[in-house]
């Protein structure tokens, strides 16, 4: 139900912002209520309390966001709020901002590595992913992980490039352990 809640008002506010020729106001708003939603648990407590009627959480956005974030944003969230799925704006935004970065063609790389790499390999990395991919910019992302060994796992949406070194030893030893020995 979540992924359904997110997906159909996600889509919704993306129309909208193709429609209107937002889509680089909204994103970039996207990812300020993102920061304000999930860094404030006030609020979140607040919205989520089951005495506070719907019609009062809705007065109390309004005062918040009165004046600091667009129509479409506040009106987006008002919805949200009369239909009971405040819980789901974090994924809604996520959503949207995800479909606004397809649509621009911004990817999002999680580079881990064993140890850190170099400005002049992270470069390399960033450039190579340009060349063998579809994506015009990258948003990359750095992670050191020494039970790697060696190596680098790229992991772009659901697709996952592993040339650890760890991971060649789990397939070797696979592979080894497939082969039956035979004794003369």
């Amino acid at each position: 139900m979540a992924k359904l809640v997110s997906k159909t008002y996600g889509d919704a506010l993306f129309e909208l912002a193709l429609e209107s020729g937002q889509e680089d106001a909204l994103f970039e708003e996207a990812k300020q209520m993102l920061e304000i939603v999930q860094t404030n648990e006030d609020l979140a407590k607040m919205m989520n309390h089951p005495k506070i009627v719907i019609e009062e959480k809705q007065k109390i956005i309004e005062k918040i966001f009165e004046g600091r974030a667009s129509r479409e944003m506040t009106g987006l969230l008002m919805m949200i709020i009369a239909k009971g799925h405040y819980n789901e704006f974090d994924s809604v935004l996520e959503y949207f901002i995800t479909q606004v970065k397809e649509y621009k063609k911004i990817g999002t790389a999680r580079i881990t590595s064993a140890m850190e790499l170099s400005l002049m390999q992270k470069d390399a990395i960033r450039r190579k992913l340009l060349d063998t991919t579809d994506y015009v910019q990258f948003e990359m992302i750095y992670e050191t992980d020494p039970s790697l060994i060696g190596g680098i796992v790229i992991r772009i949406g659901d697709r996952v490039v592993d040339g650890s070194v760890k991971s060649r030893l789990e397939r070797l030893t696979s592979e080894l352990s497939k082969i039956k020995l035979q004794m003369p």
